[in-house]
């Protein structure tokens, strides 16, 4: 797996961020000859390639750009999206205490835009393999055009199949044989018996889940399968902090609840989890109160076919003109 290159001077083909004035960004894909045009006057290509990252170059009016190849995270950020994106805060924590390491084998269930792809084909390196699995065809395509955007051409170590977890995982791998499992669905828990057949002792699965019925539903369903861990749920916030001089004060805006994180261990099999001892709670529930964390109950938000299709022509045309520029 080969992916664009993070140092260096720029070339034709890599893809550089422009700063200006007023901190607006702007992503461009060098090409000789090209122009970068804004209102404030063009910005020839020819001039930022040969600088080194981190170069100021100026337009045909002066006005002054900083130019830095982009993170992967100011990739995720605007990339195509035909789904909701895995939020690098929630990427981070998902790649840190579900231990994503370089040459693990990890299935991750819901690829919606490929964000969460990208994260994880990172951790796990070139020697490491990525089984994606989704279940609309259009989420697939935009993912895939994201990736290999991303990457320049499709990773070797990472295969899209379309189609059910519960109904394509168990032909897909052998029992026992997948280091991590990252489940990022509306009903995780109709996956918990081919999750636990799939993953090795002492193995991993991550749900991430977006309402407290979700998480409710999915930690009660890893108690009851007997081969887990007790489930740890968490979630994450991240604030930022203006600091200018003395004017040190928390920024108005931050990024709040997105969503659950929630883990669990594969036991060995045959192993009973000592029991635990708890404070008295009420943890019983009803049918109705297991009729109302349904998906349909939930409200699944079904995305709009034409602009589904619409974002994977986009996805698929910037995949195409990265694998060019390689080229």
């Amino acid at each position: 797996m080969t992916e664009r290159r993070q140092r260096g001077e720029f070339r034709a083909g890599d893809r550089v961020q422009l700063t200006g004035p007023k901190a607006r960004l702007h992503t461009i894909t060098l090409t000789p000859g090209e122009v970068f045009h804004t209102h404030r006057g063009g910005l020839e290509h020819d001039r930022i390639i040969g600088l080194p990252d981190g170069s100021v170059v100026a337009a045909s009016n002066g006005v002054e750009y900083l130019a830095l190849r982009p993170l992967l995270n100011d990739f995720v950020m605007s990339m195509p999206r035909g789904a909701a994106i895995v939020y690098p805060k929630d990427a981070a924590q998902i790649v840190a205490f579900a231990d994503i390491f370089p040459g693990a084998r990890v299935v991750e269930a819901g690829v919606g835009s490929g964000a969460l792809s990208l994260w994880l084909l990172r951790a796990i390196g070139p020697e490491g393999t990525l089984l994606s699995f989704e279940r609309r065809q259009e989420f697939a395509d935009i993912a895939t055009g994201n990736v290999d955007s991303f990457h320049g051409e499709h990773p070797a170590n990472w295969t899209v199949t379309v189609g059910d977890l519960v109904e394509e995982l168990p032909a897909a791998v052998e029992p026992a044989s997948v280091d991590r499992v990252v489940l990022d669905m509306l009903a995780p828990w109709e996956c918990v018996d081919v999750v636990a057949d799939a993953l090795a002792p002492g193995g991993l699965v991550v749900c991430y889940v977006a309402t407290v019925t979700q998480l409710s539903r999915v930690a009660e369903a890893l108690r009851a399968h007997g081969g887990f861990t007790d489930p740890e749920p968490f979630e994450t916030m991240v604030r930022g902090w203006h600091v200018e001089g003395l004017a040190v004060r928390p920024d108005h805006r931050m990024i709040g609840h997105t969503g659950f994180l929630i883990t669990a261990r594969r036991l060995a099999p045959d192993t009973v989890l000592p029991q635990l001892k708890r404070r008295p709670s009420k943890t019983e529930f009803s049918e109705e109160d297991v009729e109302a964390w349904t998906p349909s109950a939930l409200g699944e938000r079904v995305a709009n076919d034409k602009k589904l299709r619409k974002t994977a022509r986009a996805a698929s045309a910037a995949a195409e003109r990265a694998r060019v520029d390689e080229d």
